[in-house]
């Protein structure tokens, strides 16, 4: 693979991608043999710093969001019985990620790591974020959730 023929599918721009553009970007990985590599993210700094080695490295990449990192995110002070500072944490990260990811020059897909059926009311609360997102822009505000 040689560095700009990812940067040929469809769709793809730098910037959060999500949609058709997502899956035909995970497609031509996997028919062409490379990774896009993967990052749990837990603040605005190893974020800026997955950025920076993406941008260097001219490749695309995954940031994810764990419950527990979430919740770092958004402060570990915070109450979180219910899970609302993961959920806080969560979709903050991914505003800020929409917020820089293009001025890097980067290809990010915003990715939700491992949700255990304990956890749902944090995949609920990042759904309903991305339900509003959409709503407004078109797109959700997330790449995908595992």
């Amino acid at each position: 693979m040689t560095g700009a023929d990812w940067k040929s599918v469809p769709g793809v721009k730098p910037g959060v991608i999500t949609g058709d553009a997502a899956w035909a970007l995970l497609a031509h990985a996997k028919a062409n043999n490379y990774a896009i590599p993967a990052f749990n993210c837990t603040s605005t700094s190893t974020i800026n710093a997955v950025l920076e080695a993406a941008a260097k490295a001219d490749r695309p990449i995954m940031i994810q969001f764990s419950e527990g990192g979430s919740a770092f995110f958004a402060g570990k002070s915070l109450p979180n019985k219910n899970k609302e500072a993961s959920v806080l944490g969560a979709v903050a990260g991914a505003h800020y990620i929409r917020q820089v990811a293009e001025s890097y020059g980067v290809t990010v897909f915003v990715h939700s790591d491992h949700c255990a059926k304990k956890l749902l009311p944090w995949f609920d609360g990042m759904l309903k974020a991305d339900k509003e997102y959409f709503a407004v822009h078109g797109e959700p505000l997330f790449s995908s959730h595992m």
